[in-house]
């Protein structure tokens, strides 16, 4: 297992450019490449497979990250493949070995960097035995999740050191894009696949150092989306904890309405990251509630009179704007974490395998 120290850094990066998190995350356009070239054949068999099974239910299982990526799959299957998607919680299984009543004919996502924590290996293997037909998407294809999966997706992020989790994040969002994509027939969402790589780079040159100054003395903060942007406001948030020792908690921008609007003031910034589709629609109007209440409003996706606005590539496809979103945020986070006196690669309590019963 990884001990979370990476080898080599002596006393710690000098700059950002020197981390882990910043190097690897800017590989992100040369995995969407590898999935471009490597992936087509092996989805045009999934996407065959999931036609002829027509699932009435989609199951996800991850953690951490991955369940962020369970998120971004849960929306974008909704609205592309039009199958309702849960969540599977791992300890239902792990903890309380509740066995399954009858999964046949349902799909079994289970996302994993590693592929190796014990609750999710037992819960694919429960849910296969129950008559689900279950994909699995891992970076490691000598994992037992890869093993015991009836397709393997190899996520082609390479080896990721980083205990934050920069490509692989993004490799899991781009399998699930091709994996509805495939499914769907849908040629449009196949075309943000091949729009990846010119749309990671870009993102990656996007300056979003002007969110720096209301999060340098901060203690917490808020960071938003809706539908297919709240899975990367949830990464956002966990990184921005992981590596920055900010209480940073994400909420749909319908649900902050709903009880922690109580708690928005001037000493609680807001990270707003604006879907490119319907959703945002409600955004300016929340960013201005924000405002009102004297809190530090930082926008990406949309502006705002009063608030920090970022810079977004335009005209993304609805379902690549959220990628480009996040890799413009882990270039920023490496920077705010050494501005803030830590070190991004070496957060503290953390490895980067963590295995769950």
């Amino acid at each position: 297992m990884d001990s979370g120290e990476p080898d080599g850094l002596g006393g710690g990066p000098a700059s950002a450019q020197e981390t882990l998190l910043h190097r690897e995350g800017q590989e992100a356009a040369a995995v969407a490449e590898r999935h471009r070239a490597e992936h087509p054949p092996l989805f045009a068999e999934l996407g065959r497979r999931l036609r002829d099974l027509d699932p009435p239910v989609v199951i996800t299982c991850a953690r951490g990250s991955s369940d962020h990526a369970a998120t971004f799959a849960k929306y974008l299957i909704e609205t592309r493949a039009l199958t309702p998607t849960a969540s599977h919680a791992p300890s239902v299984t792990s903890v309380y070995s509740t066995p399954w009543r009858k999964l046949r004919g349902a799909l079994f996502l289970a996302i994993s960097q590693s592929g190796r924590s014990p609750d999710l290996v037992v819960s694919a293997e429960a849910a296969r035995a129950a008559g689900a037909f279950v994909v699995s998407l891992v970076n490691d294809m000598d994992s037992p999740l890869a093993a015991m999966a009836d397709i393997a997706v190899p996520l082609l992020a390479g080896p990721e050191r980083s205990v934050a989790a920069t490509k692989s994040y993004i490799a899991s969002l781009l399998a699930v894009i091709q994996l509805v994509a495939a499914w769907a027939e849908d040629d449009e969402l196949a075309g943000a696949v091949a729009a990846a790589p010119a749309a990671l780079t870009g993102a990656w040159d996007q300056d979003w150092s002007g969110a720096a100054a209301p999060l340098l003395g901060a203690s917490g903060l808020f960071v938003i989306g809706r539908g297919l942007s709240l899975a990367v406001a949830q990464e956002a948030a966990l990184k921005l904890k992981e590596t920055c020792g900010l209480h940073a908690e994400a909420y749909s921008a319908a649900e902050v309405r709903h009880g922690p609007m109580a708690i928005v003031g001037p000493g609680l910034p807001v990270l707003m990251l604006a879907p490119n589709d319907a959703a945002s629609e409600g955004f300016p109007a929340l960013a201005g509630e924000f405002l009102d209440r004297g809190a530090p409003v930082i926008t990406a996706g949309f502006a705002c009179p009063g608030a920090i606005q970022l810079p977004t590539l335009p005209n993304l496809h609805p379902a690549l704007a959220p990628l480009a979103s996040i890799q413009s945020f882990y270039r920023f986070v490496a920077e705010l974490s050494l501005s803030r006196g830590l070190d991004p690669d070496r957060p503290p309590y953390l490895r980067k395998v963590t295995e769950t019963l």
